[in-house]
């Protein structure tokens, strides 16, 4: 499996069959000057409606689009919609966010979306066992550092990758990923947007890998 980070919190994965899958695409403007998705996939996860993550139309070959709570299978593949909050205020500032869980070639990967609370244990463990976790980590309008922190100490994921932080192309009020980063023991800077996993290279223990944005 394949895992590029287009930017923000948008992911192309793609398997080892071939299948294409393109998270929260976003609309370039509003503080996002990456540039725009060009990429084609067979699936698009939103995980709410904002602009930063639900540019569905920019994916090319007209994708199914994956939204909201509850379980369905899409090409083979199983999602699962956790229902969790933009805010911590049960979305009375930004609304409503998805978790989506979902297992390529044998690796079940966890997207959190616009995460913006501490998940409730039940919403822990609604998301189980987790080798791969995509986290927002910057902040203000999401999880910062510490409670994406407190959240991989609890799903214990064989990978975390940041995402949804201060970058050169995004100009929100949110802190980039060295605050996520301090203190971490397992820590590999890729010169790369794009990484390689298989099942049975995945490490024992959590390792953090920062991508670079491929726009």
């Amino acid at each position: 499996m394949k895992v590029k980070w287009l930017a923000h919190a948008a992911f192309l994965i793609t398997s080892d069959q071939g299948t294409r899958i393109i998270t929260d695409p976003y609309e370039v403007g509003g503080g996002l000057s990456y540039a725009s998705i060009d990429e084609a996939a067979d699936i698009v996860t939103v995980s709410h409606d904002h602009a930063d993550h639900n540019n569905a139309a920019a994916v090319r070959e007209s994708p199914q689009v994956v939204k909201g709570a509850g379980v369905k299978e899409v090409k083979g593949i199983p999602f699962k919609g956790i229902p969790t909050y933009h805010d911590e205020s049960q979305g009375g500032q930004r609304g409503p966010n998805t978790i989506f869980c979902f297992t390529v070639d044998g690796m079940r990967l966890c997207h959190l979306g616009d995460l913006g609370h501490p998940p409730s244990k039940e919403q822990v463990s609604g998301i189980g066992e987790v080798d791969i976790l995509f986290s927002p980590v910057g902040g203000f309008f999401t999880i910062g550092a510490p409670v994406a922190a407190q959240l991989c100490d609890s799903l214990k994921p064989k990978v975390v990758i940041p995402m949804h932080f201060k970058t050169a192309k995004c100009a929100y009020p949110i802190a980039d990923v060295e605050d996520f980063l301090k203190g971490r023991s397992d820590v590999n800077r890729l010169d790369a947007s794009e990484v390689e996993f298989t099942r049975e290279n995945l490490p024992a223990a959590t390792q953090t890998v920062v991508l670079k944005s491929a726009l």
